[in-house]
């Protein structure tokens, strides 16, 4: 029988809709999962793409199925069960064999992984993988981090299964050991950041307007055509087109208004706070999702409290709704910004040289956050590849000198009106920060000195470090 050119093992709904793209593509491949009913049943349903799948029931025959040196995808549940799945995989496996995680891992936890396996002849490719159900089957953005000669092994059957856009695949190499999931990660809080500016906009239309589902598809609908263009706005025009099958009523207005997440976004706000980089529209947006589950702390407080009663101090027109889209468009900005702040300096910490204009390049299809600015991003990078900040380079800083008097308006007035929008706040205030020459953290300084003697530079380079602050000064962190 015919090898497998690749094995994936944990058919779940990813991993069965990955294997059968990869299938469908023309890549043979063998499959396994714990549970053998469940192989059985995938095989069953794979219907035309049978030909390509080698379903196999014990570890022994799915590894004796693959091509050496055996590339290995593992689709299961991230944490424990990867590594107990490692173990259980290695005395089958020979020299050159590779095991891929592609679930949404921590990517220390990758790291650790590779560097268990780097004095065996084996080793390890951490796999960010996103687009969801929809990309696994038809084609993700895929980000590769492993040796490069690993990645070699894999690159024929990776590009074919990626997202394509204008022709290229949307799949690369982008360092050793923990890159690709890194690069997931950070990823994953800009699209955590992405969807809180949305649902700040959508609560702004909402509760400010009292605009209907329907009236706010229109206009996100339009908003989808200009420079807002991307999947989570085309989406959204989606969901708020949508009627409940039992009620009859928007789809949208019968969920209950509790987000969950995963956990990607926490790590992408612990990171960047380990690193002293600034992702304040992510910190908020991973905020807001964790004040969500409290619903009934936020019912019992609005009895308490009450709403303010104050309106929107704007009237809904054409003007009101030039403003949102810029606003929008101007916090985007800020979210990936401050994404790629966080991959920079990530990238010289571990060493990994990530390659930023391919970052962006592989982002434009497939994944979550695709959108047509992220053409401009690669070309921003591309020119200005040694740019403190995505938002200095010519182009954004042009966009940003548009598109910033909205967002401050937008957020002076939904604040007047007492609608939260943590995001676009925290985007608008980094931009304030970030452009001002002298902030106000001489004071901060002045007061670590007074009670811990820290000690400061001085604004004259004068060899003095300490302020006269007499026998009131005390010891404090």
């Amino acid at each position: 029988m015919e090898q497998a050119e690749i094995g994936l093992i944990g058919l779940g709904v990813m991993g069965a809709n990955l294997a059968l793209n990869i299938a469908e593509k023309g890549n043979k491949i063998a499959v396994f999962n714990r549970t053998v009913e469940k192989t059985h049943e995938f095989f069953k349903d794979a219907g035309a793409l049978k030909d390509k799948i080698i379903p196999c029931e014990t570890i022994e025959d799915f590894v004796a199925a693959i091509r050496p040196p055996r590339p290995i995808i593992i689709m299961i549940k991230a944490g424990e069960a990867v590594d107990q799945q490692i173990e259980h995989l290695k005395p089958y496996l020979s020299s050159g064999d590779i095991m891929i995680d592609a679930g949404n891992a921590n990517f220390r936890d990758t790291m650790a992984r590779f560097d268990r396996l780097k004095d065996t002849e084996l080793t390890f490719i951490g796999m960010g993988v996103s687009g969801g159900e929809e990309g696994a089957r038809h084609g993700p953005s895929i980000m590769v981090g492993g040796t490069e000669a690993s990645y070699k092994r894999v690159e024929k059957v990776l590009t074919s299964i990626a997202a394509k856009y204008d022709g290229d695949p949307c799949c690369a190499w982008l360092g050793e050991n923990g890159a690709g999931h890194f690069v997931k990660t950070i990823h994953n809080g800009i699209e955590y950041a992405d969807m809180q500016m949305i649902a700040e906009i959508y609560g702004v239309l909402r509760d400010g307007f009292g605009k209907t589902a329907g009236e706010m598809a229109d206009v996100f609908g339009d908003w989808n055509k200009g420079r807002l263009n991307s999947y989570l706005i085309e989406i959204t025009e989606k969901v708020l087109s949508a009627a409940d099958p039992i009620s009859g009523k928007p789809m949208v207005d019968m969920i209950l208004d509790k987000a969950g997440q995963k956990g990607t976004g926490k790590w992408s706000v612990i990171e960047s706070q380990q690193m002293g980089i600034p992702a304040t529209a992510i910190e908020a947006a991973v905020a807001a999702r964790s004040l969500s589950s409290m619903k009934g702390e936020r019912e019992a407080a609005e009895k308490i409290f009450g709403l303010e009663s104050a309106s929107y101090p704007a009237s809904y027109g054409p003007d009101l709704l030039k403003d949102l889209e810029l606003a929008l468009f101007a916090g985007k900005i800020g979210a990936y910004a401050q994404g790629f702040a966080v991959m920079s300096a990530a990238s010289k910490e571990f060493d990994w040289s990530l390659p930023m204009p391919v970052i962006a390049k592989i982002w434009r299809a497939g994944c979550i956050i695709r959108s047509q600015f992220l053409d401009e991003i690669t070309k921003a990078f591309t020119e200005t590849p040694d740019a403190a900040n995505l938002v200095v380079t010519p182009a954004f800083s042009d966009m940003l000198k548009e598109s910033l008097p909205s967002l401050r308006r937008v957020v002076t007035a939904a604040l007047a009106a007492g609608l939260p929008v943590p995001a676009l706040a925290s985007a608008l205030t980094y931009f304030d920060s970030y452009r001002r020459g002298r902030g106000t953290a001489n004071m901060i300084q002045a007061q670590r000195d007074f009670f811990g003697a820290h000690g400061f530079d001085r604004v004259d380079g004068a060899d003095s470090h300490h302020g006269p602050w007499g026998s009131g000064a005390g010891a404090g962190a």
